[in-house]
């Protein structure tokens, strides 16, 4: 799987982070960057907590 970043949405709150600090990280300009791409196949279901917990919706799952 693969995670994307809307970063029209992302508001760089982090939560993303706070949920899965080895597959997010922010940017210099404080936007969610994916750092495994595709995410490992035992990382998936944190990388589908984050995009659920997301408060602007800012990530989408893309197979």
């Amino acid at each position: 799987m693969r995670v994307e970043v809307d970063r029209d949405r992302c508001e760089g709150n982090a939560v993303c982070m706070g949920l899965a600090p080895e597959l997010f990280d922010l940017d210099d300009d404080d936007y969610a960057v994916v750092k495994s791409d595709p995410v490992p196949a035992e990382q998936e279901e944190l990388a589908e907590r984050a995009i659920a917990e997301c408060p602007r919706a800012a990530l989408a799952r893309k197979d």
